[in-house]
């Protein structure tokens, strides 16, 4: 069963309203916030249901067949009739309609739902966007709802539906063609998001290569956003851990292998994200400690020339004091001396502060 799928945009739709329960047949047509309804037979797209609870039925008593009804941020009363027709579990349908849900697997009588996170990264805005994608998956039918605009639903479908040897295999197929898209695009944002911190630690660490009073703010800007993306896929190795392994219904022991790679797909990003929230903070640190070595080599040359100033400023001081016997007071060259005394000992000062490296 290689299912394999790619992310890119769903087919676009202009939605109106619903009339519930039923929904007109025929690929691409859009009601409500359906965006995609088919009946899939043997792996074939076939015509759409006119009414969804008849055609679960036919579809669970066939056995080859199954739905597939995608919908895009649904009203209550929106999704009310389709949750009715397939029975999904009032929780669920509550999750799903507040969004808002950190990725995870939830295993009911008659159905899985499973909440997925997609991401993706506006390299010129250094910004990772995230959506939220749950999925209903039961006996003969996959409901998708999708929440903002990160849509790697739609090459999905098209995807599987080039493959009719990967759909035979029911609607575990399009559970694990969902999932593996969007673990492949993890995998793509982690990928531009080390090159643009490579791009970070060059420009950090290169002289003037960033305003000083703006690099603290770049560094902490880019940990936002890395930790952004971990929330997205942290959470989702559990869910696939469980799907990977026995025991979850709905999903064939045939299908594990399947998910087991996605599995793997995912902790490779958690270790490329962890790596770069290590790195961030290893740069951050650096940073401080070139700050502070920098404020102490400003410290050693302000220390340094105050106490070149400082010497000729005290035998001044000295010889400014109404005292009548100082040194060569009255010798006729007395004069000239203490200047190159003053310039004596701050030649002295500097040839030692600059063989010790303070100039």
């Amino acid at each position: 069963m290689g299912m394999a799928a790619s992310v890119g945009e769903e087919r676009t739709a202009v939605f109106t309203r619903m009339s519930p329960p039923h929904v007109p047949s025929g690929p691409g047509h859009h009601t409500g916030v359906i965006v995609d309804c088919a009946t899939y037979r043997d792996g074939r797209r076939t015509e759409g249901p006119t009414d969804l609870a008849e055609a679960v039925g036919t579809a669970r008593a066939a056995g080859d067949t199954f739905l597939w009804i995608g919908l895009h941020e649904p009203s209550e009363k929106e999704f009310g009739s389709v949750a009715e027709a397939f029975g999904l579990h009032p929780l669920a349908v509550e999750d799903a309609l507040s969004a808002h849900q950190r990725p995870k697997l939830e295993v009911y009588d008659d159905s899985l739902f499973l909440v997925l996170k997609p991401v993706d990264y506006d390299a010129a805005a250094d910004r990772v966007d995230t959506g939220e994608l749950m999925l209903f998956l039961g006996d003969g039918f996959v409901v998708s709802v999708r929440h903002g605009d990160i849509n790697p639903l739609g090459r999905v479908r098209e995807r599987l539906e080039r493959e009719p040897e990967v759909l035979q295999h029911g609607p575990a197929a399009v559970l694990y063609a969902v999932s593996d898209a969007v673990v492949d695009h993890y995998m793509e944002v982690a990928a531009e998001l080390q090159a643009d911190l490579d791009g970070l630690e060059e420009r950090v660490f290169t002289p003037g290569g960033a305003d000083g009073s703006a690099v603290a703010a770049l560094i902490y800007a880019f940990k936002r956003q890395v930790l952004e993306f971990r929330r997205a896929c942290g959470p989702l190795v559990e869910p696939m851990e469980r799907l990977a392994g026995a025991g979850v219904p709905f999903v064939p022991d045939r299908s594990r292998p399947f998910f087991r790679d996605v599995h793997d797909h995912l902790i490779r990003v958690n270790d490329q994200v962890e790596g770069l929230d290590r790195l961030l903070s290893d740069i951050l640190s650096a940073y401080l400690a070139q700050v502070g070595v920098r404020q102490n080599d400003d410290m050693r040359r302000i220390s340094a020339w105050a106490a070149m100033a400082a010497a000729p400023t005290m035998i001044a001081g000295i010889y400014g004091m109404n005292f009548a016997y100082l040194p060569e007071l009255g010798h006729p060259l007395g004069y000239p001396a203490v200047l190159l005394l003053m310039a004596g000992v701050s030649t002295g000062l500097y040839r030692l502060f600059k063989r010790r490296g303070w100039l």
